[in-house]
Formats: C-alpha cells, sequence, structure tokens
C-alpha cells in the first residue's frame, strides 16, 4: 500500500482563508463593539435575602447618590413597580445601578439604551452606564411577573 500525499487544491486554499478572514472579521467587529458601545452585562455582584429587601441594608432606602462626578442608583424591583419611581441624572455622568427584588423575577430595562438586567429575588444585580444624550427613558420590565406586570413603569430623566 502506498502512502500519497494530499496536496491542497486552489479552491481549497480559497475557501479556507475566507472562513479564516470571516472569524477574524467577528472577533474584531465584537472587540470594537464592545469598547466603542460600551459592555453593559449585569454583574451578579452579591445576595441579600428577599425577605429582608425592604427593611434592611441599602434596599430599605432605593435612592440615587450622586458620588463625585457620577451616580449610584439602589433600585428596588416589586410587584408592579419600582422605586426610586423616577430618577435624574446630569448627562455625560457614569450611573451604576444596583438592582434587586423582594418578590419574584422581574427585569430593569432602560429604553434606547443596551441595559436590559435579568433582577432575581435575592441577587443584586449592577450594571454601569453613561448617557450621552439627555431625554426621559422609560424603564420596563420584560419579565411577566403577574397580573399588573404591564404598569410596571418607570422613568430616568437625563437632564443638559
Amino acid at each position: 500500500m502506498e502512502h500519497q500525499e494530499h496536496i491542497i487544491e486552489r479552491y481549497e486554499r480559497a475557501w479556507i482563508f475566507f472562513g479564516l478572514a470571516m472569524i477574524t472579521v467577528f472577533i474584531i467587529l465584537v472587540g470594537y463593539l464592545m469598547l466603542t458601545k460600551g459592555n453593559t452585562n449585569p454583574v451578579g455582584v452579591g445576595r441579600i435575602d428577599a425577605t429582608k429587601v425592604r427593611t434592611e441594608g441599602e434596599f430599605a432606602n432605593p435612592r440615587v447618590e450622586q458620588v463625585g462626578n457620577e451616580y449610584v442608583a439602589y433600585v428596588q424591583a416589586f410587584a408592579f413597580g419600582y422605586l426610586p419611581s423616577e430618577m435624574r441624572f446630569k448627562v455625560g455622568r457614569k450611573v451604576t445601578f444596583y438592582v434587586t427584588s423582594p418578590d419574584v423575577q422581574h427585569s430593569f430595562h432602560v429604553h434606547h439604551t443596551n441595559i436590559n438586567v435579568q433582577v432575581i429575588p435575592g441577587e443584586i444585580a449592577k450594571v454601569s452606564y453613561t448617557f450621552t444624550k439627555p431625554g426621559e427613558y422609560p424603564i420596563i420590565c420584560n419579565e411577566y411577573c403577574g397580573i399588573g406586570h404591564a404598569n410596571m413603569i418607570s422613568k430616568l430623566i437625563v437632564e443638559p
């Protein structure tokens, strides 16, 4: 039995090159978008006893705090609303949201941004974003959470 060497044909080389080029373009594109559009993937930063969210710790008093040139927002998503029900920030400032729920699963979606956090009772989610345009941004729940789900809205106002 004689050993035969396989020679890569011209069309095979072309397909290999095309595949590698597409992988390279994809990696560069994803990296570019993460750097320029911001990576707002929520990060689980801790746990809290869901039965004590309303009475103990940072979430007992949902609020927005200004810390230097940045803002920190402690948000409670509950059936069927958000606390604070309205948040105000200055344009161009970084905002870090800490979000949790005392009852059932919700979401925290800020329209016209790529903020969309799955809110799980007892879990604290953290996401940061810098608003570059002034205006009113509706906040809605994308996770069906009960009969009043359609009324679960809030707003975020970015001032010039």
